[in-house]
């Protein structure tokens, strides 16, 4: 892995877009395979391991990480924070706990991105608290919400909604947004003398980015070539049903489908479920081989 992990350089599209595609090289694992590898490192140190179980995550790495870009910071710090985190949850992750190494890797992934992020911020003094925290990052999605799009200060019920949904003080609710709306006159003025960041940088946008549109598009193609190729293991007979039943349009009924084959609405239910379960018996087993 040549980049995977050694991100932090610059934060070009064609770099991003290299990375992306080197994350997809690595398959999604299967519960039991991920079990067997946690079980092998945590109990062995198996490093082969542990570094399958790293890579396999990073693309969980890239989606979490965008959704911090309106913070003015490079997507590759960001991602490359974000795989620090990951390498965390790895070494800590138990797997006789019963849960998926992804559902505990998040929050180490969100925590070293999020702390970075307010390293970052040394020009605006944020608070190291839970609380704080909780404020500065939740602050202009709450504001967006509410339709407090200005750089002033906040109407009195809505700094009374924010305190009661984030669970903080008013006056704290008022300190935050006047430190990180600031006497900004232009979204275009610098947020500091030297950079080329701009206040506008830190407005969130609600589209689609490249690098999730890049993301979303390699992950369904990757599952449509595993359908295709799980599917070889079907007859024609299950082919045509499970076709017709579930990957269609115009989804044909249980009726029409008996009729076809001149058997009982209750016979097509029964052949669509058991080509159902070999596929996805087949897309688990060929997802962990890939």
């Amino acid at each position: 892995m040549s980049t995977a992990l050694a991100l932090r350089s610059t934060d070009s599209g064609e770099l991003l877009s290299r990375y992306i595609n080197e994350t997809h090289r690595y398959p999604v694992l299967a519960a039991n395979d991920e079990f067997m590898l946690a079980k092998a490192w945590t109990e062995h140190g198996d490093v082969k391991a542990a570094h399958a179980l790293v890579t396999s995550h990073l693309r969980l790495v890239v989606k979490i990480a965008s959704g911090y870009r309106g913070y003015g910071l490079p997507l590759t710090d960001l991602v490359a924070e974000g795989n620090l985190g990951l390498m965390t949850a790895v070494k800590k992750f138990e797997p006789d706990r019963g849960f998926r190494l992804s559902t505990y890797a998040m929050w180490w992934i969100k925590a070293s991105i999020q702390d970075y992020i307010l390293r970052s911020w040394s020009l605006v003094k944020i608070g190291t608290t839970a609380a704080q925290k909780k404020l500065f990052f939740s602050l202009g999605r709450l504001k967006r919400k509410l339709g407090e799009l200005g750089s002033g200060d906040l109407l009195p019920e809505n700094v009374t909604r924010i305190a009661n949904d984030l669970e903080v003080g008013e006056s704290d609710v008022v300190t935050m947004n006047r430190r990180l709306s600031g006497p900004v006159a232009s979204l275009n003025a610098p947020i500091a003398s030297e950079g080329d960041s701009e206040w506008q940088d830190l407005l969130a946008d609600e589209r689609p980015t490249v690098e999730d549109t890049l993301v979303e598009r390699g992950e369904a193609g990757r599952r449509s070539a595993l359908l295709r190729a799980a599917m070889d293991v079907l007859n024609e007979r299950e082919r045509d049903i499970l076709t017709s039943r579930r990957l269609s349009e115009k989804p044909l009924t249980l009726e029409d489908l008996a009729v076809r084959y001149g058997v009982s609405r209750e016979r097509i239910r029964q052949i669509e479920e058991r080509a159902f379960a070999k596929v996805a018996k087949q897309t688990l087993q060929l997802a962990a081989a890939a």
